[in-house]
Order: structure tokens, then sequence, then C-alpha cells
């Protein structure tokens, strides 16, 4: 796979020269992202809960990943290990060779509610972390970083608009242009387009695909669409319920890119990723342990009661 740094553009779109550089400057060609038995578990009054309990998940570079379940079964969770916002109780996180400990600015977190200084322009909002990225960068570099991501996700107009003055939709464009320009090894994804009316969520789908074709950054994306899914990802992750949640299934997506929506619901395998995924979620509704275990849990039961 061509790096994301070096993958090429057409000559009037190509990545600003600061950004290049400084994507540039990594130890290893082949880096990764290792969720290594990770588990998570709270002190509570009535004694440790444990939420995530050994999920495991290894990821090429450069691959994007949805993460998927029912609510409460650990998914942001696990995004906040990753992002390293909480810590890892047993196990590891590990990207690009180096376990994470804390947050930085190698991993770009975009939230479901947007997270932008109201009182800062859309170009100011990006500059802040583009100006810690790029401390040797000049000026003029940084600005075309932060005017390339900002054309990108269509905000080219509303460079000098102040936060408190754009859309949700708008917002999260500008959320978006700010994790893309900061040159993560890893963008993280926590259900970005959850807050947004259909047709906005739809439209920011096909930004992010369209930033991500650019940039091949690796990416983890928390949703509960199974559509959104299986639209942008290389793999879908589905998790058990918690507590003690886990890897429960993981679909390969063998769709081509760049993928649109009409050219997803036309692909012969679309319908077969879905019903897989929808399998796995009718499965574990009602709780931790699928439907199909319990049955048989109260199969056996009944069978020692009759002898």
């Amino acid at each position: 796979m061509v790096p994301f740094f070096a993958k090429q553009a057409q000559a009037d779109e190509a990545l600003p020269a600061a950004y290049v550089k400084a994507a540039a400057d990594t130890k290893r060609e082949d880096r990764y992202l290792d969720f290594s038995l990770i588990s998570k578990t709270y002190p509570t009054p009535n004694g440790p809960l444990t939420v995530v309990d050994g999920f495991d998940l290894k990821m090429k570079k450069g691959e994007f990943v949805s993460l998927i379940g029912h609510s409460g079964c650990g998914k942001s969770t696990v995004l906040s290990m990753a992002a390293g916002l909480q810590d890892v109780s047993l196990g590891a996180v590990i990207l690009d060779n180096r376990q994470v400990h804390e947050a930085g600015p190698d991993r770009a977190v975009v939230f479901q509610a947007p997270s932008l200084v109201p009182w800062l322009t859309a170009e100011q909002n990006v500059a802040l972390g583009v100006d810690r990225v790029y401390p040797d960068a000049s000026r003029a570099e940084r600005q075309d970083v932060v005017h390339y991501y900002l054309n990108r996700v269509g905000l080219g107009d509303a460079v000098k608009k102040y936060a408190a003055e754009l859309s949700n939709g708008m917002k999260q464009r500008v959320g978006l242009a700010r994790a893309s320009a900061l040159s993560p090894k890893l963008l993280l994804l926590d259900e970005p387009f959850g807050m947004l009316d259909s047709l906005t969520r739809w439209a920011l789908q096909e930004v992010l695909m369209e930033v991500w074709t650019r940039t091949e950054v690796t990416a983890v994306c928390v949703t509960h669409d199974v559509d959104e899914a299986i639209l942008l990802a290389d793999r879908v992750v589905m998790m058990t319920n918690g507590p003690n949640a886990r890897v429960g299934r993981i679909v390969e997506i063998d769709i081509p890119r760049p993928r649109t929506r009409q050219a997803l619901l036309d692909h012969p395998r679309y319908y077969e990723y879905r019903e897989a995924i929808l399998g796995f979620l009718d499965e574990f509704e009602h709780g931790a342990v699928g439907k199909t275990e319990t049955a048989k849990a109260g199969h056996g039961k009944a069978l020692e009661a009759a002898a």
C-alpha cells in the first residue's frame, strides 16, 4: 500500500508541503494499531465492573475499521483508550510500535458533539492544532495546511466565520478538517454524524471518504448505523454486549473504492454484509450472552432436570 503521506494527488490538489514532511517523520513504514487484549475495569460500590474484557484487534496501516454494537457495549471506551483519554486496565494499545499512555497529537479525535472554540473562526479553530504539530513550518506553510483541509471539507468560503455562527453540519466539517490537518497516525471518530439529520449525515460521509481517500490514514469509526459502517470500512468489527464486552465477529467488506452510497446499494454483496451485521446485533440484542448460547444453556439445564 502506498503510504498516505506519499500518495500522489492531482497537481492542483497536492497535499501541503508541511503536511507531507510531518507525516514522513515516522519510525516505521509498516506502522499499525494493535489492541492487545485490552480491558477496562471501573470501581463501583458493588465491586469492580469490567466493561471491556480482552478486546483484541490488529489493524494494518491505512486500514479503516468501523466499530459497531449495541449502546453501552464499550465502543466509545475502546476508542477513548486508543486516544489516551482513559487508562487501560489490562493489556495495551500499541500504535506505530509505541504503547499509548496518554493523549497526543499523533491521534486525532472527532467527537459526536462539535468541540470548537465558539469565539474563534473556522480557520483559527483548525490552526490551533496545526500550529502545534508543525512548529518548524513557516506561517505561510501552516496556513496552506489549514486552508487545504477547510477547502477539502467544503468550507473554503467560510474560513472567517466564527464557530458560533456555523450550523452543526458545518461545525463537524471544521472538526474533520482540524483532525485531518494534524497529519495523525490514527484518526478516531466517535459517532461523528450521530447528531445530524439524514441529508447532512450522507453529505458528510461523502466528505469523510473523499478526505480519507487522499490521506489513507489508519482510522476507527464508532457507529450505530449499519449502512454507514459498511460504506466507510475495510472491516466491520462487531462487539458483544457489556459488561465484559469483546470482539464478537468481524466482517471484511470487499467493495471497491472509491465508494458512493448508490454503488453500495447496487453491489451484489451489500445485502449479504448487511444481513450478517444485523444478524449479529439481533443475536446480542438483550444481553452479553447471545440468544443461541442462551438457548443451548437452557436446553442443557432442561436435560439435567429431566435426568
